[in-house]
């Protein structure tokens, strides 16, 4: 028996319900529970790095169901074959590439940079939530600065309030947060 309060721990309806509405929410990925909101949203945004006392200049991830849901977001154009091929065959999986970004994309999910750090989940839960929201959504640990990232439901209560709404469910079994490897450059940023 969980002591999880009912609106906290709800459906993925729900979760896209409040989506809609820019809230941040929080999810399992493949290593640990992610906060996401919006990626189309400056209010969302603007929220989520405020609640992870984030810096802009950071830029954020985008974590989508399949390489279709990624398009609107990055320049295919400026990708070679072999590099498109190497990415999407690391895919669905814990690895996060950074892409060129389209030139209209906003600075609240670049950053500082030219480039957007991109993944498509192997996470059943994550995979159903983005396909029935019908694109990605922001993807960054559950955790305040600080402290760890959260690994369970109740770690994220725990963290960020007993009313966080959360998608219940059990992180994948990778041990760390997802690789990140430049795809124009081969060089790994996070290992």
């Amino acid at each position: 028996m969980n002591n999880f309060s009912d609106d906290s721990v709800i459906s993925v309806n729900k979760i896209i319900a409040l989506l809609r509405k820019q809230r941040v929410v929080a999810y399992p990925t493949e290593s640990v529970f992610g906060l996401g909101c919006d990626p189309d949203s400056q209010k969302a945004v603007e929220s989520l790095l405020q609640l992870k006392q984030r810096s802009w200049k950071k830029g954020l991830i985008l974590i989508a169901a399949d390489y279709q849901q990624l398009l609107p977001y990055i320049d295919d154009s400026k990708l070679s074959l072999r590099q498109r091929e190497e990415m999407t065959n690391s895919w669905p999986g814990p690895m996060t590439w950074v892409v060129p970004a389209k030139e209209n994309i906003p600075i609240w999910l670049t950053g500082q940079y030219t480039g957007i750090a991109v993944r498509v989940t192997d996470h059943l839960l994550v995979k159903i939530l983005c396909q029935r929201y019908g694109k990605p959504i922001v993807s960054t640990s559950a955790n305040l600065t600080g402290l760890a990232p959260c690994r369970t439901t109740e770690e994220v209560l725990l963290q960020f309030g007993q009313k966080f709404p959360v998608l219940d469910g059990k992180v994948g079994g990778q041990r760390n947060p997802s690789q990140i490897k430049d795809i124009m450059t081969g060089k790994l940023i996070r290992q």
